[in-house]
């Protein structure tokens, strides 16, 4: 009895290894999917070596849906039971209604790899109604493709949940739709979050001097909605460690909300350069908080440096204010202070560029 019982152990266990081994092999096979990834995704799917046509039909209805071997292959590491999916029944009709809606070539691949969980949602009780909560926030059905777009993960919020309690409180709070619509192409992530976080930070908003009608309430409500109270104070410390008093970072909030959501490192290592490299007055960054918001690599120290070379080449005139070439376009800089003295100063450009720099070209 001890043999037989022994024999079935070896059986079963050898029967799980197959078929684990064929479940690798047609995840890296047929999927795309690199080996290390497959290997992991086996633990949670199988794949019956004898029944192949569901799995099959699957990855030959995401690519005649434009689904490259990429997205086909992310998206089943992220859901892999989306290959036990019933294409007619389960995702045909979803993926009909995505595209009648506006998601048209790549825009409907690049939605699943990002949410694959939407697969899951049912199409009549959660999807179509999402939409039309959606629609009235918006001018047209391509602003609602791009608010998706932008939060692929609010479709997998339960729409009685917080997203509705908190637009109808903003509603109630007289905040109007085109600000809330604002907000959810903005910061999406700030409709979803409790409802309890909302109705704590709309009275502080108010508080602070923003009300509902004003363009920049919305901004600011986010970032009291995101930002914690402990995680406020370690930043307007920050500032208050460079020379500011609490009342000038309130009122370079109130010009530039998203200043205070940033990171005390990224709001440290801004300071730095703008103080101690560009020598700027503090009151020029309370009078500029965006200033802070800027790459100090990617734009601020590149364009500093081609404003220093045309001074000290008596290119432009002295006491210069630095807010527009900072604030402009790149293209503009290029054209206005890189393009323009190419003959007087040809190694502008190069100057421009500096260590990794790259200059993005038109056609």
């Amino acid at each position: 009895m001890r043999r037989n019982l022994l024999l079935s152990l070896i059986q079963k266990r050898f029967l799980q290894t197959s078929s684990s081994s064929f479940t690798v092999q047609f995840l890296v096979n047929s999927c795309g999917i690199p080996l290390q990834s497959a290997l992991s995704v086996s633990k949670k799917i199988q794949i019956d070596a004898n029944n192949l046509h569901n799995p099959q039909s699957v990855i030959q209805f995401l690519k005649s849906n434009d689904f490259k071997d990429t997205h086909i292959a992310k998206t089943i590491e992220k859901w892999p039971a989306v290959l036990h999916s019933r294409t007619e029944d389960t995702l045909k009709p979803k993926f009909d209604f995505f595209i009648k809606n506006g998601f048209a070539g790549q825009l409907l691949p690049q939605l699943i790899v990002s949410n694959p969980d939407v697969l899951r949602r049912h199409l009549g009780s959660h999807i179509k109604p999402f939409f039309e909560f959606l629609k009235p926030f918006y001018y047209s059905n391509e602003e609602v493709v791009e608010a998706i777009m932008r939060a692929p993960w609010l479709l997998s919020i339960p729409l009685n949940g917080d997203i509705q309690l908190n637009t109808d409180f903003l509603i109630k709070e007289g905040v109007s739709i085109d600000r809330i619509a604002k907000l959810m192409q903005w910061q999406p992530r700030v409709m979803g979050q409790k409802h309890d976080k909302m109705v704590d930070a709309v009275p502080a908003t108010k508080k602070m001097g923003f009300q509902p009608g004003d363009r920049m309430f919305v901004r600011a409500l986010a970032v009291l909605v995101m930002v914690s109270e402990s995680t406020w104070r370690k930043r307007i410390e920050v500032m208050k460690s460079m020379g500011w008093s609490e009342d000038e970072v309130l009122c370079a909030f109130k010009r530039f909300p998203p200043l205070l959501s940033y990171s005390e490192e990224k709001i440290r290592g801004a300071m730095d350069f703008f103080y101690n490299t560009m020598e700027l007055q503090r009151q020029s960054l309370i009078t500029y908080p965006h200033f802070v918001g800027f790459s100090i690599d990617k734009r601020v120290r590149p364009r500093f440096n081609v404003m220093k070379v045309l001074e000290s080449r008596k290119l432009i005139e002295g006491n210069w204010n630095i807010s527009k070439p900072l604030t402009i376009s790149e293209e503009k800089f290029l054209l206005n202070y890189v393009a323009k003295y190419a003959d007087k100063a040809p190694d502008l450009l190069q100057i421009y560029c500096g260590a990794g720099k790259s200059i993005r070209t038109h056609a």
